[in-house]
């Protein structure tokens, strides 16, 4: 289970920890679960340390999904907005 923020929404949805795709196509997804695909925005989790880290391709994807533990928050914003 995951949860993803924007602004103060919360969605939750589930991934498959081992195959979670691709980043884009996940990307599309929260873009269309938060109502807000025609905007460019920044995706990050934070880690087990509480840092805020960036997702933006598929190497910083599946590490984010497999420290999920058992939920990954993610955080979305605006571009240039987001301090990774």
């Amino acid at each position: 289970s995951n949860q993803s923020q924007y602004k103060t929404e919360f969605r939750r949805f589930s991934l498959d920890r081992f195959k979670p795709g691709k980043f884009e196509d996940f990307y599309k997804l929260l873009l269309h679960i938060h109502h807000i695909s025609n905007m460019a925005v920044m995706v990050g989790y934070a880690d087990i340390h509480g840092d805020l880290l960036p997702i933006n391709n598929d190497d910083n994807f599946y590490k984010a999904v497999s420290s999920a533990n058992p939920l990954l928050r993610i955080f979305i914003q605006k571009q240039g907005e987001l301090k990774c």
